[in-house]
Parts: C-alpha cells; structure tokens; sequence
C-alpha cells in the first residue's frame, strides 16, 4: 500500500507543476472570454479528458517508442530530468507572468472545435509534460510481479487521472478561482510546486545517471 502511495503522489506531484492547471486557469479564462458559462464548461470538461489521453499515452508507450528508435532508459530518465531541473529552476526564480499572458489571450476566442488545439496542446499538456510522463514512466520497475506492476501501473493512472480532475476543476471554476486567489497567491503556488519539481527532476536525472551502462574502452 505504502508503494502504491508513493506511485500516486510521485505522478501526480511530476506532473502538477508542469502542467500547471492554476497557472493555466487565467489563459484558460481568457481565451474562453467569449463563450458562454456552459460552453466554458464544456470545453473544460473536453481539454480535462484530452489531457488524460495525451499523457497516457506518454507514460504507457512514450518509453517503448523511444527504446524503438535505439534511445535506452537511462538516457530518457537523464534527459527528462534535465527538463524538470530546467523546467522547475525556471518557474522557481521567475514565476507566471499572469497579466501578460492574459491580455495576450485575450486577442481571440476559440470554437469548440479547438478544446484539443490550443487549450489542451499546448497550453495545459505540452512537450515539457509529455517528455515527464515518457520519464516516469520509464521507471515502472521490472523486478516485481506481474500483479504487483499492474496495481503500480494503476496507481500511476490514478496520477494521471487526478491530474486531469484538478484540471477540470480549476477551469470549470477558473473565474471563481482567479477572483479568490489573485496574481500573487498563484505565483506562490507556482513556485512552491517548482520547488518539489526541481527536487523530482534531481532524483530522476540521479537515477539515470547511476543506471547507465560503463562505456566500453
């Protein structure tokens, strides 16, 4: 049980920062100005399902496409944890840029027909998230039972579909949310989360790196 915890919260707190969903509430709300509540709604609820689907398929196959174009684990685990690093040492020093990225989403409002393209990709599921996902799930581990990897695997779903809940939720209720916490209580979420994801990305470089083969002289 203790290992399937850890399973849940090491996507859900890998994928969190990066995806971002309360950073992503006030580009959301913006380039959704147009539309009505119920149309909001909707394309909350689409983007979420999207979402889930995207890094599904990162986790469970992205690994296995890789090891197919000749790249080895250890090396997806050393490149997605420099992203992380990247990722999060960026978020930590700098922030969200909440005001100009709002009024430059205010410029247009999207159809329905673009819930995948851009409030999905790129704006809530992009490469950075798609090459986490590929990273963690190429740390599913291989010594343990065939019964024990499926309740892992599982529990890596859960992540992933936590993730597109909170996803939902914080565009579902984007309006309410921005309004609550305001362009400072977001970026301290922001760079809390970066944080977290900085200290991630340092333990899956570390584990690629201590993975990698001797290179032969």
């Amino acid at each position: 049980m203790s290992e399937l915890t850890n399973t849940f919260l090491l996507v859900y707190a890998g994928l969190f920062p990066i995806v971002n969903p309360i950073g992503g509430a006030p580009l959301f709300l913006g380039l959704t100005s147009l539309r009505t509540p119920a149309e909001r709604h909707l394309l909350a609820r689409r983007v979420a399902i999207n979402s889930a689907l995207l890094l599904i398929g990162s986790m469970f196959v992205g690994s296995h496409l890789l090891v197919f174009f000749g790249i080895t684990l250890p090396v997806v685990r050393i490149a997605g944890g420099l992203v992380l690093v990247a990722f999060g040492w960026k978020l930590l020093h700098s922030g969200l840029d909440i005001d100009g990225g709002e009024a430059a989403s205010r410029s247009r409002g999207p159809a329905e027909s673009e819930s995948f393209y851009p409030l999905t990709l790129p704006l809530t599921v992009g490469p950075g998230s798609i090459s986490v996902a590929i990273a963690l799930g190429s740390q599913r581990p291989s010594e343990h039972a065939p019964a024990e990897v499926a309740l892992l695997a599982a529990a890596a779903l859960a992540g992933i579909l936590a993730i597109s809940l909170t996803v939902y939720v914080c565009y579902r209720f984007a309006e309410t949310l921005i309004a609550r916490l305001g362009d400072s209580g977001i970026n301290i979420v922001v760079r809390l989360s970066a944080f977290i994801l900085l200290c991630i990305g340092i333990q899956i470089l570390w584990t690629g790196y201590s993975t990698l083969p001797p290179v032969p002289r």
